[in-house]
């Protein structure tokens, strides 16, 4: 059973910055692709950023690009998304997630992944 351990959500004012981490065995097993993902109220669930594990490729949303990072410590059995210059409109719900197909060398942005963490919120205040 593959369980992930989101923590680090909080409020925090535009223009703030927070960590996120999600601690799970699977970040050890190198093959494999692990991504953010955040639903606001009455949207769907968007991808964030991913990451292939064994080759450090990343991918993100073109509305995070610049602002958000993504990184793994596989010794910690961890992933991180390092968000700075927050919005309001990235207030979420924040989800990790693992095992996904990877196409043309990268983990996708979609939700087509096997196990999902419960999720921490985030709430940037204008």
């Amino acid at each position: 059973q593959v369980q992930l351990l989101e923590s680090g959500g909080g409020s925090v004012q535009a223009g703030g910055s927070l960590r996120l981490s999600c601690v799970g065995s699977v970040v050890a097993h190198r093959s494999n692709c692990m991504g953010w993902f955040r639903q606001a109220p009455g949207k769907e669930r968007e991808g964030v950023a991913t990451i292939y594990i064994n080759e450090y490729r990343t991918n993100y949303a073109d509305s995070v690009k610049g602002r958000f990072t993504i990184s793994r410590d596989i010794a910690k059995s961890t992933v991180y998304l390092q968000m700075n210059s927050l919005k309001a409109e990235d207030t979420a719900m924040y989800y990790c997630a693992a095992v996904a197909p990877i196409y043309g060398g990268l983990c996708p942005l979609g939700d087509e992944y096997t196990y999902w963490g419960q999720g921490t919120q985030v709430t940037v205040s204008s």
